[in-house]
């Protein structure tokens, strides 16, 4: 049979074309993109400086809603897209000095972590009582990004956020892990629940197993927080001591480097010594201690003679121990030293700070970062050295436990100096470098966690703000602005009990990663079987 190019195109007219997408339909593809992005956003809006703690948990419920029944691959892209949502806001601090390149970079990175935990989720979003598995999951992401790499990033672990939250209790019970796992969870379960709701009034019928895990999901952490609450107490335990944090402030323009640290050195120094001639009035109590900031002597005082007298005449005048932040130079080491201070001995114990911050006070990739930018590796021109021993004071009748500044992300960091004896936990930190950003707030809301978690006061004396006192509740009872001088004075409880989170230590970690591998694992075997069903 010939056939023509008439009856071709007449044959063509005839079949049913499809219709061409509406443009609603077109844009609603982007609705789970744009969600989880966000919802990420939302995330970060949850953090400090703002009280909006219980934003987090719409923010899971949003992202639940995005991940659930959908491919592996689809998850990863997802997860990515919360992540940025996330971290590019809350980690936009990391730029101020140095540019936006670092901070893109850094994001990119970890924003990984987050795809990866995505990708999983929805894997396991198919199966029974899947915001546990979930939940889970997300700590597993949190502790993979605080070890890796260059030894972890921890900031923005979800339980940084929540320092004004109800849950905050359960910091005390499990730590960050099991508090981070409670908001999550809570977060995923208030979208099943939700989600039953709306499926019920559609079909009439809602699975009594599928019903009652969407109700403890929200009901146990809520329920557990409430149980936890006798953990947290501020009562003494072993007396009081009077603690004061100086806060000598930085220069703002006008001076180079050298000179710099000089004047930083002798800010504080003369603020110990207003505050001397103010104890010496009678204006407020005398200290038993007295607690620098990281950096307040960034001039070698065991190679200075002249920054050891500077702070030997600070001793002297205030008459208490001091720890000094300084930058010492030790066996051809640079490190980032506590110095024990006292007004008649001298210098009598140090402790070097232990977890290094990567690109700040060591350069990974040296080299391949040169090739990039030279004025990157001009800036840490010699990586320091890293501590090997948890730092404890015996300052007066106190035990303080030192924890500079980056270490307070860390769990392990912030646990030995409890368990190694510390009564007191102090958080010496210099924030100068990241203006008036959010990161001296975070940094603030993590020392809040440990507090509760450790059960013991926590000090942060800052080199220009914000310093504060918190009570084992979590509670500020002072704080300084950002940059002024200023000092801080105040009777603090000693505590010497652990909490179950001290006790346990990484043992409540283990766990969640146990459940997040099983409920991994559960999920695969599941897809291998259908897909082997759906070949028969």
């Amino acid at each position: 049979m010939t056939v023509t190019a008439t009856s071709v195109g007449q044959s063509d007219q005839a079949r049913p074309q499809p219709a061409p997408a509406s443009r609603g339909a077109r844009l609603a593809r982007f609705v789970p993109a744009i969600a989880a992005a966000l919802s990420g956003v939302l995330l970060y809006v949850s953090f400090p400086p703002r009280t909006l703690w219980w934003l987090a948990l719409p923010a899971f419920a949003v992202f639940g809603w995005v991940l659930r029944g959908r491919s592996w691959k689809a998850g990863l892209g997802l997860g990515y897209l919360f992540g940025l949502g996330f971290l590019l806001p809350l980690l936009v601090w990391t730029g101020v000095e140095v540019g936006p390149g670092p901070w893109i970079a850094l994001v990119v990175i970890e924003a990984i972590f987050v795809a990866l935990v995505g990708a999983g989720i929805a894997a396991v979003s198919k199966l029974p009582a899947w915001p546990v598995w979930a939940a889970a999951l997300w700590i597993a992401g949190e502790a993979a990004r605080a070890r890796v790499p260059f030894r972890g990033f921890p900031w923005g672990k979800i339980a940084f956020g929540q320092a004004d939250g109800v849950f905050l209790p359960l910091a005390a019970l499990g730590g960050t892990p099991v508090l981070g796992f409670a908001v999550v969870l809570c977060g995923f379960g208030l979208y099943e629940a939700v989600r039953l709701v709306l499926d019920g009034r559609r079909t009439r019928a809602v699975r009594r197993s599928a019903a009652a895990v969407a109700l403890l999901s929200v009901a146990v952490p809520v329920v557990g927080a409430v149980a936890a609450r006798p953990l947290v107490s501020d009562k003494a335990e072993k007396g009081t001591t009077t603690v004061a944090l100086i806060q000598g402030n930085v220069p703002r323009l006008g001076l180079d480097f050298n000179a710099q640290r000089r004047a930083v050195l002798d800010y504080h120094a003369r603020e110990t010594e207003r505050l001397a001639a103010r104890v010496k009035a009678g204006k407020v109590p005398r200290p038993d201690l007295v607690l620098w900031p990281e950096n307040s002597s960034d001039i070698d005082p065991f190679a200075n003679p002249d920054a050891r007298a500077v702070i030997d005449g600070a001793a002297k005048a205030i008459g208490a121990p001091i720890s000094v932040g300084g930058v010492v130079e030790r066996d051809g080491k640079l490190l980032n030293e506590q110095i024990l201070w006292d007004p008649v001995k001298g210098p009598t114990d140090t402790y070097d700070k232990r977890q290094i911050q990567p690109f700040g006070e060591f350069l990974p990739l040296r080299s391949f970062i040169g090739a990039i930018n030279k004025n990157w590796t001009s800036m840490v021109r010699q990586d320091f050295s890293r501590g090997s021993k948890p730092g404890v004071f015996a300052m007066a009748n106190a035990k303080i436990g030192l924890v500079t500044c980056y270490e307070a992300a860390f769990d392990w960091a912030v646990r030995d100096t409890v368990t190694d004896g510390a009564q007191i936990i102090s958080v010496p930190s210099n924030n100068a470098t990241f203006d008036r950003s959010e990161m001296t707030y975070q940094q603030l809301a993590m020392s809040r966690i440990r507090a509760v978690e450790h059960s013991r006061t926590v000090t942060v004396p800052v080199t220009s703000g914000v310093s504060a006192i918190i009570m084992p509740d979590g509670k500020i009872t002072q704080k300084t602005g950002m940059f002024v001088a200023d000092s801080l004075v105040q009777k603090v409880p000693l505590r010497s009990s652990q909490t179950p989170a001290t006790q346990l230590g990484i043992l409540p970690e283990i766990a969640l990663l146990l459940v997040a591998a099983g409920g991994l694992g559960w999920a695969i075997g599941a897809g291998v079987r259908g897909r082997r069903a759906g070949g028969v």
